[in-house]
């Protein structure tokens, strides 16, 4: 057997009775009430602190991604800050850059919605074509006369653009409201000067709940960091893949490619669908297939095979826990919690899991954790030298083959003698 070093983590106080002999936190609860009422209670108090924070979206949404940003801007001013520029000097230039880029983003984004909205008119014979092969389509599946005018009325340009500004809206309800972002931006920046003698002092009371605050920013920041460079490589490699091909509009698909990236599972599906749209109405079906086939390819590499090996174990949440913070983070507080659905879900298991040891011991139920991995891998290899064993216990217990017969076969009997008739035995 192998001996395990005893862990340095000091132990928790909820955990531990009180000199009274009392016991405290969740050991308290779980003694005190049945399991059932427990779990009740926190889906009861789930729903209603959803509801809750999908009240105050307006200003939640702002304030989650300008702390998502603060925490990945963090290393850079902590290396000017080892390198002896001021305080006040390095928190300023942080917050310029990060702004600089968010309104570089939007700027872009603006003007290739612009293009698309001009160029779109362009395609309404198409578009007209394409309804009315959706409407002969449907009404011989038997599709009723209604139903068909609602669907096919979505092939107006007018409609289209007014849908495009109905989802650029909501993202752009951050953007329209940078001076709250920029704001939040100073106050954390600011506040992240003292962020480690706060820590110190935290650690004297709660050092699992300082570790776990620790542990959500490092992966958080690994996280975002290597899905922005891969988005931007993805955008970057499917807008020129769809200029090449004569895809209307290129450059808002691969702005498109690159928000969606930040969201699992589904995000592809979202940025393949508007290519595909209008690649048929100017290629027509062999250039569908094309777009499918390169999208396909580039979201293979970067996010099934890149992607993975990069992040590592700083997301380990299951991927259907994943697709359910998807959903979830979406009707809380709309499409930017689709985009932070990942360090929103880090945030609450760090918060309710992570911090608490009294809760720890269900996270592989969350997610398959480095444990959980090295724990299967051994599994393997053990069930693997298991079957080479009994292999090889069934060849050395198997029976001897039966030796092949090499005899003659004997004279055929003879057959009795008929009826009347006497044999050597009936002679006197």
């Amino acid at each position: 057997m192998t001996d395990h070093a005893p862990s340095s983590s000091p132990p928790d106080d909820s955990a531990l009775p009180t000199p009274d002999g009392a016991r405290t936190g969740i050991a308290a609860l779980g003694g005190r009430y049945p399991r059932g009422t427990i779990i009740l209670l926190g889906l009861a108090a789930a729903t209603v602190t959803a509801i809750g924070l999908s009240g105050i979206r307006g200003i939640l949404a702002p304030t989650l991604l300008t702390l998502v940003l603060t925490i990945c801007a963090h290393p850079v001013r902590t290396l000017l800050e080892k390198r002896g520029v001021p305080h006040g000097i390095a928190t300023g230039s942080v917050i310029l850059v990060v702004f600089l880029l968010l309104a570089g983003f939007t700027y872009t984004l603006i003007i290739a919605f612009a293009q698309f909205a001009s160029m779109l008119p362009q395609y309404s014979t198409q578009l007209d074509a394409a309804g009315s092969n959706i409407t002969s389509w449907l009404a011989s599946i038997g599709v009723d006369q209604a139903q068909i005018t609602q669907i096919t009325s979505g092939f107006n340009p007018s409609t289209i653009v007014s849908f495009a500004q109905g989802i650029l809206g909501s993202v752009f309800g951050i953007t329209t409201a940078l001076v709250i972002v920029l704001t939040f931006m100073i106050l954390m920046s600011a506040d992240a000067v003292y962020v480690p003698t706060i820590l110190k002092q935290l650690s004297e009371r709660q050092p699992h709940f300082v570790t776990a605050l620790r542990e959500y920013a490092s992966n958080v920041r690994r996280y975002m960091v290597v899905t922005t460079a891969l988005g931007i490589t993805q955008g970057a490699l499917s807008a020129i893949a769809l200029w090449i091909m004569g895809v209307p509009a290129a450059l808002l698909w691969g702005l498109l490619v690159f928000l969606c990236s930040f969201i699992p599972n589904v995000g592809y599906f979202f940025a393949l669908i508007p290519p595909i749209v209008f690649g048929y109405l100017v290629g027509g079906w062999p250039l569908v297939i094309a777009v499918v086939v390169v999208y396909g390819i580039i979201n293979a590499v970067v996010q099934s095979i890149i992607q993975p090996r990069v992040v590592g174990n700083a997301v380990s949440l299951s991927q259907t826990l994943t697709f359910f913070s998807v959903l979830f983070w979406a009707v809380v507080i709309g499409p930017i919690g689709a985009i932070l659905a990942i360090p929103l879900t880090l945030l609450g298991k760090t918060l309710l899991v992570d911090s608490d040891p009294a809760a720890r011991w269900s996270r592989p139920a969350l997610g398959p954790t480095a444990e959980t991995r090295a724990r299967m891998k051994a599994d393997d290899l053990a069930n693997k030298a298991a079957r080479r064993e009994r292999r090889a216990a069934e060849k050395v217990t198997a029976p001897a083959p039966t030796p092949v017969q090499t005899q003659t076969q004997p004279p055929a009997p003879t057959p009795p003698a008929a009826a009347g008739t006497e044999g050597p035995a009936g002679d006197e």
